[in-house]
């Protein structure tokens, strides 16, 4: 995979800021004194003048060294949240490993990006035990264009499983999904694995806004990248979307596990940053029928905890970067992930897995990458409050 890696300026400047703190953990004390005699000439001879008190000695709270790779592959670390237990029966069921919204420019912009989707590959690849496959969760580019969805369809081609994926509205409002159909066919799929309906489904429709406005397709791209502006509509799934989920399960008994990928929450989140979808309502309806039946959804950057009835909601991280959370609030079995350091573009960001034990309970693990990875037990999800995942010691914005 390193033939994808590219360093622009902005990687550059990361990788020496961090060369240069990693060094100076390696200073003996007379370094340290070298160096600190040389700041302040540095410092003097710029102008600047110290008074009593200028120096101060700083104490780093919660300060600690990054996991190694083999501690955040299994479920060790992440049974430390509250000692939960994965579902009964999961190791059996089905292992999904998941990575998304890793919106991705051309490289000649941007090589952040690109190289955290890379990493996000390399996690996957590096799992302990192999997943049955991997889904993507939507927004593999930024603004749509071909090269930025042939530059995620390279990356994601190194993967050592197999491949589902789903699209995001980053992904379609340049051609309205002509290239995303080159790559990577329908939008709409559905396949059974080991005893569990698994369904994917296009679910950033948005009504004809652009056409009345004379907008040209980069216009349109960048208006639908907007989060929260007021010129696009709202998504949706739309009449033939929802004819096409209700006929694919049509031969679904009741106690079959079905598990929906989905770019938007099918749940009302927050309408005004499109965190949400319009015909929700009739999705819900569909998967009520049935025993156990689990929305995964990417879109919102954020760990999302939600359930309906006998239907439970899981969010995706990002590898690009996180959002913050909607000012009305989440729901309520949400345990909020910890306020992002803005000084770490990876702080926050990651990918995870998912496990469903064969009665259709989903485990739900977030594999941060420098934080302790978080499971959301299903036990926990289905009412048992007592697996409640820890929350942060510091509150999100």
């Amino acid at each position: 995979m390193s033939r994808y890696r590219r360093e622009n300026l902005e990687t550059r400047v990361e990788r020496e800021r961090s060369e240069i703190f990693a060094a100076l953990k390696r200073l003996d004390r007379r370094s340290f004194l070298k160096v600190a005699a040389a700041s302040w000439a540095a410092a003097t001879a710029a102008g600047a003048t110290f008074g009593n008190g200028a120096f101060q000695t700083l104490r780093f709270v919660g300060a600690q060294e990054p996991q190694s790779d083999a501690a955040s592959n299994g479920l060790s670390v992440a049974n430390k949240t509250d000692g939960a237990n994965v579902a009964n029966g999961a190791t059996q069921g089905v292992r999904v490993a998941y990575i998304s919204d890793s919106h991705l420019y051309v490289k000649e912009k941007n090589d952040r990006f690109a190289n955290a989707l890379v990493r996000a590959v390399a996690d996957v690849n590096a799992l302990s035990e192999k997943p049955d496959f991997v889904i993507y969760g939507g927004d593999l580019a930024q603004l749509g264009s071909l090269e930025e969805l042939r530059l995620g369809r390279d990356i994601l081609s190194d993967l050592d499983a197999p491949l589902k994926i789903i699209v995001g509205e980053h992904d379609w409002y340049l051609d309205l999904g002509d290239g995303w159909r080159s790559l990577f066919g329908e939008p709409f799929w559905a396949f059974d694995c080991k005893g569990v309906r698994f369904v994917g489904i296009m679910s950033v429709l948005e009504d004809d806004f652009w056409t009345p406005r004379r907008m040209s397709p980069v216009e349109r791209m960048q208006t639908v990248a907007g989060l929260d502006n007021g010129v696009q509509n709202r998504f949706k799934i739309g009449a033939s979307g929802l004819r096409w989920l209700e006929e694919t399960l049509a031969d679904c008994p009741n106690e079959k596990p079905v598990v929906v990928f989905s770019h938007s929450p099918l749940y009302a989140l927050y309408r005004p940053w499109n965190f949400w979808n319009e015909d929700a309502a009739e999705a819900r309806r569909i998967l009520s029928r049935f025993d156990a039946a689990t929305v995964i959804h990417g879109h919102t950057h954020q760990l999302l905890t939600h359930r309906e009835g006998n239907i439970a909601f899981h969010g995706l991280l990002s590898t690009a970067w996180p959002w913050p959370y909607p000012p009305t609030g989440v729901p309520e079995l949400t345990v909020e992930m910890n306020r992002p350091d803005p000084f770490n573009p990876n702080d926050a960001c990651g990918d995870g897995e998912l496990r469903i034990s064969p009665d259709g309970l989903v485990d739900k693990i977030y594999r941060f990458w420098n934080r302790e990875p978080i499971l959301v037990p299903a036990a926990y999800v289905a009412g048992d409050a007592t697996l409640r995942p820890k929350r942060p010691n510091l509150p999100s914005y």
